[in-house]
């Protein structure tokens, strides 16, 4: 079994992108137990601007869970976020409820693969970039695709949900 093919059994996130017939790239690199912007991390380990690595962020809205995708050049904006699902409040999930929902830990939730299937919202700024850089499923991996492919694989809503820096 290759390198490449052992990784891709390793993550749901990586299982769905080769059953979606479509072009990606995986990067990985040593994840550094002591980091704590796990994104800012992938960015400066990759050498890749980091308005072009996408955090995923397990959210509710109205008590709803939703999945939102920011640049790790920016934050989420939770109003911005809360108007774009219909709803009147978001609020971040604990951590031990975004990894039980998710099956994912902190630093390498994707959003491929999750445990039960929630709406997601990207900022609008994916669509600026000819790739862009997500988790793919663990620290240090992170799966390189057309933003294109990544709004059509999560049918995802497109608004302008991050503060960038």
């Amino acid at each position: 079994m290759s390198r490449l093919t052992q990784v891709a059994a390793a993550t749901p996130a990586l299982r769905v992108l080769g059953l979606a017939g479509i072009e990606y790239s995986v990067h990985e690199y040593e994840h550094d137990p002591r980091a704590r912007r796990y994104g800012g991390e992938a960015a400066e380990k990759l050498g890749v601007e980091p308005d072009r690595v996408f955090k995923t962020l397990h959210i509710l809205v109205d008590a709803e869970p939703v999945t939102a995708l920011v640049p790790v050049s920016g934050q989420l904006d939770l109003k911005a976020l809360a108007s774009a699902a219909g709803g009147k409040k978001a609020t971040l999930a604990g951590v031990a409820e975004a990894e039980r929902r998710t099956g994912y830990v902190t630093g390498g939730m994707s959003p491929f693969g999750q445990r039960a299937a929630t709406p997601v919202y990207i900022d609008d700024s994916v669509t600026e970039h000819h790739s862009v850089f997500i988790s793919a499923g663990r620290r240090g991996l992170e799966i390189e695709m057309r933003p294109h492919d990544l709004l059509m694989l999560t049918n995802a809503s497109v608004a302008r949900i991050a503060q960038l820096d």
